[in-house]
């Protein structure tokens, strides 16, 4: 119990500290009073009950006319307290869900650990970290504020409740239990404590497994969901591939965990459903039948005992919290759980354990990037093919070749400071600093979103993104479209267009190329790369390509052979550019 309600404080804090801690704590309460109000409004319909039901017995049909007009203006107060409150409540809740969210997904993005929590680079994969962060933290809220509200007026309520119960049950019950006379002195107080008392541990035994049946449930939720979406963000390549067959296998697989658990999960609510259900049922009847020796013997009026029914009532029905929301709190619990293991883990992406991580990255105080005894390791620990020290200035051209498998996407990853396997020291200048993937990003807000990725379009002037468009041959794209359907039918290659009119845009001092003209023509790649080198004579661009850039003139070339050490290429240095242009 210490650990949930740890696990529970530490989420509640990030929600609710920051810039206008002050305004969500004062609604807060300000939500608490109104239903404090509630509990208010009940207490006099307590003392309602009496009044109008002693008015019956005794044929007072004035009194009885007075207290349905007391009844009505009663039930507009309670209706009106109750709507302002969950009007507020639920500005509230979207208040603190925007932080909490806000939280976790800095955490995850600004952190990189969305790139570090993944299958195999981690020994403790996130799993389903989008439910995490766009329901979990929205439940975690909606919950908190439901449960932490509800619980704190039912303890006030309690209070309240039990002063009066204690004021009305004034008699004692007397019984004989095996030849000994037995007197309990205010017994529905004592009554409504062991009834509660013991339905508590009952509910509690029957319903321990929800939890972890809960937290089940969510993740095979989450998992088939996450199918569906591969299959819309993979439809050309499934379509091409014939995939219908497995994709169906593949969700279809999903979905019969998700149902076998959900079997099991319903299973345990029915078991505590047999007891829970009943007892809600009867909760308001049983003080009813408990009262009655009293009103038998004269002790208390018709009034009276509809008024210790209904305090007992009250009573039973908030000593009764848990056993009515052990369900919701089962859920709560699982939700808690979840969000705190994606803070944790976000906020300390552990590397796996076996393979070294201590590749040093310093800042080139000279501007030229140096690489010495830099070796690069699989997150599993197997040795990469060595990277031969090398140095890079401004307006250089460094190729990068070798067989794939060898490792450069991986080195390339290390400069740019998310690869955190290997050892050795880098040198990098403290300057703007461009990578091109083999597939590069497509923003799915459109083309001119995905050109000034990641900076926003409305920062540039729309004529002189379209002229780089048509500068890239990407003409027939104009005038360019917002949204998804903009992207849809984009080749590889016309993708890779859109990324190289990015680096004409940013212009960059150093431009890192990872096969990024793969998918053109050997003219378009000409052209286009000659296009970059004019435009940046001064960047320092870092290939990898299995062809030599010759479009970006004079180069130096960098193998990754099979024993990890340099091969010696000194003719493309003395290769002229008019003669590579030849070429």
């Amino acid at each position: 119990m210490r650990v949930i309600l740890a696990r529970i404080g530490r989420l509640a804090l990030l929600a609710a500290q920051g810039p206008g801690a002050w305004r969500g704590i004062g609604l807060y309460l300000l939500v608490l009073s109104l239903q404090f109000a509630g509990v208010w409004v009940t207490v006099q319909m307590i003392n309602w009950q009496k009044a109008f039901y002693d008015a019956l017995e005794q044929f007072d049909a004035t009194a009885a006319l007075v207290q349905i007009g007391v009844f009505g203006w009663l039930t507009a107060l309670s209706a009106g307290s109750w709507l302002a409150a969950q009007w507020l409540r639920k500005h509230l809740l979207i208040a603190w869900r925007e932080k909490l969210t806000g939280r976790a997904l800095d955490l995850w993005v600004n952190g990189k650990a969305y790139w570090y929590l993944r299958p195999g680079l981690s020994p403790a994969p996130l799993e389903n970290p989008d439910q995490r962060i766009a329901e979990d933290c929205a439940k975690f809220i909606e919950d908190f504020l439901q449960f932490t509200l509800d619980l704190i007026s039912r303890v006030v309520s309690l209070v309240t409740f039990l002063s009066v119960l204690w004021s009305l049950s004034h008699f004692p019950l007397s019984l004989t239990l095996g030849g000994v006379d037995l007197t309990i002195p205010r017994y529905m107080v004592w009554a409504a404590f062991l009834y509660v008392f013991l339905s508590s541990l009952l509910t509690h035994a029957l319903g321990k497994p929800l939890k972890n049946l809960a937290f089940a449930q969510e993740r095979r939720e989450a998992d088939f969901r996450h199918a569906l979406v591969q299959i819309r963000d993979q439809a050309d390549q499934i379509a091409q591939a014939g995939g219908e067959a497995a994709e169906l296998r593949r969700t279809g697989a999903r979905f019969a965990a998700l149902k076998e658990n959900w079997k099991r999960l319903i299973t345990r609510e029915l078991v505590l459903g047999l007891f829970t259900r009943p007892y809600q049922q009867t909760v308001l009847r049983i003080p009813t039948f408990l009262a009655l020796p009293a009103y038998f013997g004269g002790a208390v009026t018709l009034g009276g005992l509809m008024q210790l029914a209904l305090a007992f009532s009250n009573v039973a029905t908030a000593l009764s919290w848990f056993i009515f929301q052990y369900r919701g709190l089962a859920g709560f619990v699982a939700v808690s759980e979840r969000l705190d293991g994606l803070f944790a883990a976000a906020g300390n992406p552990a590397p796996l354990p076996d393979a070294p991580s201590t590749l040093e990255r310093r800042t080139a105080t000279d501007g030229i990037l140096r690489a010495r005894g830099v070796q690069l390791y699989t997150p599993q620990g197997r040795a990469l093919e060595g990277v031969p020290d090398f140095t890079l200035s401004p307006g250089e051209t460094l190729w990068l070749s070798g067989a794939s498998g060898r490792g450069k996407s991986t080195f390339l990853s290390a400069l740019r400071g998310v690869w955190p396997f290997g050892t050795g020291v880098l040198e990098l200048p403290d300057a703007p600093v461009l990578a091109l993937p083999q597939v590069p990003v497509s923003f799915a807000e459109g083309i001119l979103p995905t050109l000034t990725y990641p900076h926003d379009p409305a920062e540039y002037d729309r004529a002189t993104l379209e002229a780089l468009l048509l500068r890239v041959g990407l003409g027939h794209r104009l005038p360019a479209q917002e949204g998804p359907a903009a992207l849809q039918g984009l080749s590889i290659g016309e993708r890779q267009r859109l990324a190289l009119a990015r680096v004409l845009l940013l212009r960059p001092d150093w431009l890192i190329l990872d096969e990024a003209t793969s998918a053109l023509d050997a003219g378009a790649e000409t052209d286009l790369l000659g296009l970059l080198r004019a435009e940046l004579p001064r960047a320092a661009i870092l290939c990898v390509a299995h062809r030599p850039p010759l479009a970006l003139g004079a180069h130096r070339r960098l193998s990754l052979s099979e024993h990890g050490e340099p091969e010696d290429d000194e003719s493309e240095d003395k290769v002229e550019p008019e003669e590579r242009k030849t070429a």
